[in-house]
């Protein structure tokens, strides 16, 4: 076996950073065989063996000589006969057999002459340059349907692992394609099969050279196949699926020379064919694109760089990869995790998706690859067994890749502080970073995890342009977030290379203005109002149904999946969910009218804000409870008719709805939907091939208008040229903007933070603007607004909310300095009272009357999110009243702090009447903490018993629908819940029940505004805990003397303070629930009796009237009934012994011993009948009556005289 002595190594790049073409092109080599003749003379310089083999004889002899020189092996003819015909050239395998060898089985097992086994490997992954390569040309093969002759091949240890097809400059490449195509269909089988072990083909006719995998061209045969006898042509695995070579920058490497000089290199080739191929669960081979191999590698790279210079758990240790939307991010991830979890020195690779794109594909390849690494299972405990290398029954086993969801991340960080995991060396893997990024889960794992290295995969990156605001001023973009930029390949490299089409944008304007308005002078104008105009949406939907079939192409036709297409299908984006539910109302009365097979489907679900920005699509989840009731009804009603159309059931329960979604996606994905309205579901992350037009009513900007267009982008076949992307609204500019922005690889990627001194005295800007600083802003705001002064007129509300909406941000950066809060000249009771306005003219403008009115915050912004970052909570409000205590309750400075806290905080402000109410009783005597808890617990109370009172509700359903309330954080009131509680009254009322029922909602909502945040459910369960506690105490203060285990004690003995030891309340808490499982069993074991009981009964009947040989087997059965009774009985004895046996030794360190007591007491009575004697009996008493029946039948028959035949 050749070995290498490594005297120095260096990680040489797959794809090169940067390449220059050669002086030499392939243009001075007109025909077909020059061309060859100088690609051959190029792979021999650059260290491959040239050998002129012909035949099958000649190859097979040189693959035996070239498996001993790797294996250092010699085979016997025996051995090696044997081994080429049951192991290399197995007549039941074809080519997906023969790439899974080469890919994932490729040391096979000799069966050596003298009985012994042998490892044989075919191909050295572990040092790539074991392997030789050699190249052949014009072999032939005569044993196919025609007699073949092939250019010419690469063989890697003697197996046949390349093939290229050459044609002479002038003729199109797609010539070499087809050329491929038949020889897979004639010859490539033939003979013993050796070129099915091909694994890549190259085509190129000099000026363009071109690359893809075996299985790409063998399911394209075989969807030809199972298509002929529609005679149709296109399929998703054509010429469209190849792959030109580049260089590190994306610059295409075409020309046969350059292409021989890098793809062809001896070290990129072998990478490419021993680590970047994925073989998939769907047995097709992929064969990784240049940019992925770029980007994985820079990963790798960055990876042991960090590692070396000891920059793990900073920034430097990591860095992002921006690919385009469609460009297969998924499979670099994929890959990457694979080969960083192979690093020696990686002790866990953690790849954090999203919950809803954890899709049962990506599961299952990244489950091929680590059993169990991909759990959907929703809880954290999988995720942290996984992390703690224990397999399902707590036993060894290294996970080394995880596959988890962010919010599963999230829990585990949060609950297991300290956890030893957080000190392993580890890659952690975000998709879609730009989702994750922000807020606070990516702070937790930064703070939690010491030794990671954070990589995030974005298509559509956040840029200085498009960044939102946020309290994390460091985190706003991806650069900030993730570090450096390791790779790029932009949406204008995807479409110039033909990896994703191109998009054809039509602009239809529907909203005309009327001329010469020069101000707003009406008293309402409301652009969404009349976007929703019920003659608008009648003339989209007309329009979009007659435009649909040219727009998807239903005149052509194509193969998908062994099936014939018509055209494709498409999605139709509006703006809010009203928008989603008059659309789909409008489409089907329009279908319905001109009897059209038309196929529409629609999903939304709760947003928390609809109302949202533009560049975000917001994350929609799987709530629905939290819609209101006129959507989830039109929800329900248009999943009916889902339901109808495909014969399902599915409906808007949580399960139900998630499985709607996901057979929702197969259908669209299969073509079976023609169009899918949508909110902002489907927007993001969801690819479907046959999906090639987008009709949009919504606004869109930056990276959201890119992710909802790239959803029609994705390549099929020659039938889909590009993405159709309909406009209804005026997106052009938005559309220029953000192409431009993530068209451009260098686009800034960093909020430049000014000085302390820039934003406390003010700047100029870079295009010369001058900006206010902090002291300025200031002393505006105290001049023209001076606090005891009243703002007056609309115009001057604006410009105070634009200028204190510019101190809180100006704040909220200078907040990122250490010397602000030494230099902060704003007293903190000023600032409450300006946030106090603030929020009051906040109020004002949010609650919109009953005439419409022209809203301001058209014109304005809020800072409500700024707000929010300084709230001011109830254990702040009760440690001022804790000092107004302390100070005898005479120091009405703190009085005054309190109100204007509570005044400042958006929390506080529907419970300002019960703060005052609380503080007006507070005196020297006074306990705060615990008055306040009786108090709101008072308070509470009465206020729920008078809406009670005044509804007429019911008071249990209600007090426990309340109660789920305060427990759930959230008070619902959609579904049923609210009828529970509602008095009797007639549904045929006039519309009376209706608004009784919003009445009781206004009610319930303002009394949980109220009192939420206090922490109600903790005090009730306080308070229950207690009561439990005080009973037991006053029950042992009854007994003069109580028996403890067998001891009597006295009073004066018994020292234990019930209510005071926690240990006690703890087993108390044990005793309790072992109790009430005592009772579960007993409960069980006797609704188990009588079944048995009633079972036997009933045979005995039977028996009884039948009374003849079929009787037989009716006693038989009884008998069986009576045997698995007695071994249930057995059973539940057994447990029930280990529950009382438990309980009693609770009890020994109780002070009472209830249980065991009345177990006494009653075992001594003589009036009480122990079940468990008559349990014992029974069954033995059925079993010997049917013995009796069956000897009284016996005998009857004996008994009875024979009748002779005449």
């Amino acid at each position: 076996m050749s070995t290498y002595n490594i005297i120095a190594a260096s990680n040489e790049s797959t794809v090169v950073a940067e390449y220059t073409p050669e002086s030499a092109r392939s243009d001075s080599f007109q025909s077909e065989a020059a061309l060859e003749k100088e690609f051959i003379r190029l792979l021999t310089e650059q260290g491959y063996e040239y050998l002129t083999i012909h035949s099958e004889k000649g190859l097979v002899a040189n693959l035996r000589q070239q498996l001993e020189l790797l294996n250092g092996f010699t085979f016997s003819d025996d051995e090696w006969q044997r081994f080429f015909t049951e192991t290399l050239a197995n007549a039941n395998e074809g080519i997906v057999e023969k790439s899974r060898t080469i890919q994932t089985d490729h040391v096979k097992v000799l069966r050596r002459d003298d009985g012994t086994s042998k490892n044989i490997q075919l191909i050295d992954k572990k040092n790539i340059h074991n392997n030789r390569l050699q190249v052949i040309n014009q072999y032939e093969e005569t044993e196919g349907k025609h007699d073949t002759r092939y250019d010419v091949s690469i063989l890697v240890n003697g197996l046949p692992l390349v093939h290229v097809e050459l044609k002479r400059r002038g003729v199109a490449i797609r010539e070499a394609f087809n050329q491929i195509k038949r020889y897979q269909r004639d010859s490539f089988w033939a003979a013993s099969g050796l070129y099915e072990y091909v694994q890549i083909f190259i085509i190129s006719n000099g000026t363009h050279t071109k690359y893809y995998s075996n299985t790409t061209r063998n399911s394209h045969i075989k969807e030809m196949s199972e298509s002929a006898k529609q005679k149709s042509k296109k399929t998703s695995n054509s010429f469209e699926f190849t792959s030109f070579w580049a260089d590190g920058n994306n610059k295409v490497i075409a020309d046969l020379i350059d292409f021989t000089k890098t793809f062809l290199a001896k070290h990129t080739i072998l990478n490419v064919l021993t680590k970047y191929c994925v073989f998939t669960s769907e047995e097709i081979l992929m064969v990784m694109r240049p940019y992925q191999i770029a980007a994985t590698e820079r990963i790798l790279n960055r990876i042991e760089i960090s590692t070396n210079y000891k920059k793990m758990g900073t920034i430097d240790a990591g860095g992002y990869i921006w690919h385009t939307t469609g460009s297969g991010k998924t499979l670099t991830s994929f890959k990457t995790a694979q080969l960083a979890s192979a690093l020696p020195y990686v002790d866990k690779v953690l790849f954090v998706v999203d919950r809803k794109d954890l899709d049962y594909q990506t599961m299952k390849e990244y489950d091929r690859f680590e059993k169990g690494s991909a759990n959907s299972n929703a809880s954290t405990r999988v995720l942290q067994r996984q992390l703690e290398d224990r397999d399902e029954k707590g036993g060894f086993h290294q996970y080394k890749i995880i596959i988890t969801t962010i919010q599963k991340l999230d829990n585990f960080v949060t609950k297991n502080k300290g956890h030893e995991v957080f000190n392993k060396h580890c890659v952690i893997i975000f998709d879609e970073c730009h989702r994750s990024q922000f807020g606070d889960m990516h702070a937790k794992i930064v703070k939690a995890f010491k030794k990671y290295h954070l990589f995030g995969f974005t298509g559509t990156p956040i840029f200085a342009a498009n960044a939102g605001k946020g309290k994390h001023l460091t985190m706003l973009t991806t650069p900030q977030t993730f570090g450096d930029q390791l790779h790029t390949y932009t949406i204008v490299d995807a479409i110039n290379d033909g990896n994703v089409l191109p998009f054809r944008i039509d602009y239809v304007n529907t909203v005309k203005e009327k001329e010469n308005i020069k101000d707003k002078n009406v008293s309402a104008i409301d652009v969404e109002k009349a976007m929703g105009a019920p003659e608008r949406i009648r003339e989209i939907v007309k329009y979009t149904l007659e435009h649909f079939d040219q727009k998807t192409k239903r005149n052509s036709f194509y193969s998908l999946k062994g099936k014939r297409m018509a055209g494709f299908n498409a999605m139709f984006a509006v703006s809010s969910i009203p928008m989603a539910m008059k659309y789909y109302k409008e489409f089907q009365r329009q279908i319905a009218e001109s009897h059209r097979q038309f196929t529409i489907a629609t999903i939304f679900s709760y947003v928390a804000n609809e109302e949202d920005p533009e560049d975000v699509l917001q994350e929609e989840g799987f709530d629905t409870d939290a819609l209101d009731q006129t959507s989830r009804d039109f929800l329900e009603s248009a999943i009916g008719d889902y339901n109808a159309a495909f014969n399902t059931n599915f409906d808007t329960s949580s399960d139900k709805f998630q499985n709607y979604y996901k057979d929702l996606s197969m259908r669209v994905k299969n073509r079976e939907v023609d169009l899918l309205i949508v909110v902002n579901m489907f927007l993001t992350g969801f690819d479907a091939t046959t999906l090639n037009t987008l009709w949009v009513d919504k606004n869109l900007k930056m990276h959201g208008l890119i992710q909802a267009y790239s959803r029609t982008n994705r390549i099929l076949n020659s039938v889909k040229t590009y993405g159709n992307i309909v406009c209804f609204r005026d997106l052009q500019k938005a559309t220029d903007d953000a192409i431009a922005l993530f068209g451009d690889k260098n686009a800034s990627g960093i909020v430049l933070l000014k000085s302390f001194n820039d934003y406390w005295n003010g700047y100029e800007d870079n295009d010369g603007k001058y900006h206010p600083g902090y002291v300025d802003l200031l002393e505006k705001l105290e001049t023209e607004y001076p606090l005891g002064t009243q703002i007056v007129g609309e115009q001057a509300e604006k410009d105070f909310i634009r200028l204190f909406g510019t101190i809180l941000s100006m704040r909220n950066i200078l907040s990122s300095f250490d010397q602000f809060a030494e230099m902060d000249s704003i007293a903190a009771r000023d600032l409450q009272n300006y946030q106090s306005i603030y929020l009051d003219l906040y109020d004002k403008y949010r609650k919109k009357g009953d005439a419409e009115k022209e809203d301001i915050t058209d014109d304005i912004e809020f800072e409500i999110e700024l707000i929010k970052q300084v709230e001011i909570n109830i254990d702040y409000i009760l440690m001022l009243v804790e000092k107004y205590h302390e100070g005898n309750c005479e120091d009405k400075e703190i009085l005054a702090s309190i109100r204007k806290a509570v005044d400042a905080s958006m929390q506080l402000r529907s419970k300002k009447a019960l703060i005052e109410a609380f503080i007006s009783h507070v005196n020297v005597d006074t306990q705060v903490t615990t008055d306040w808890r009786r108090f709101v617990l008072e308070q509470e109370e009465a206020d729920l018993t008078e809406i009670i009172t005044s509804e007429k509700l019911k008071p249990e359903e209600t007090r426990k629908f309340v109660a789920n309330a305060f427990r759930d954080g959230a008070l619902k009131t959609t579904g049923t819940e609210i009828d529970k509680l509602m008095p009797p009254v007639s549904r045929f009322g006039g519309g009376g029940r209706a608004k009784k029922k919003q009445g009781v909602i206004e009610k319930l909502k303002a009394f949980f505004e109220k009192y939420f945040g206090f922490g109600i459910a903790e005090f009730h369960a306080e308070g229950q805990e207690r009561s439990v506690v005080y009973a037991m105490k006053e029950l042992c203060e009854n007994d003069k003397q109580v028996q403890i285990g067998g001891v009597q004690m006295d009073e004066k003995e018994q020292s234990v303070e019930i209510g005071t030891d926690k240990s006690e309340e703890t087993l108390l808490t044990q005793w309790q629930t072992c109790v009430e499982m005592a009772n579960a069993v007993s409960q069980r074991r006797d609704a188990m009796n009588n079944l048995f009981v009633t079972l036997n009964l009933a045979i005995v009947a039977a028996a009884s009237f039948i009374w003849d040989a079929k009787t037989i087997m009716l006693l038989v059965s009884g008998i069986i009934v009576c045997v698995v009774w007695i071994f249930f009985i057995r059973n539940f004895r057994e447990l029930n012994r280990a529950k009382f046996e438990v309980i009693n030794k609770l009890e020994q360190s109780l002070p009472v011993s209830a249980f065991s007591d009345e177990w006494q007491s009653l075992k001594k009575s003589k009036k009480y009948i122990e079940g468990t004697k008559l349990e014992k009996v029974l069954p033995y008493a059925f079993c010997v009556l049917y013995v009796v029946i069956f000897i009284l039948i016996i005998l009857q028959r004996c008994n009875q005289p024979s009748i002779s035949q005449p």
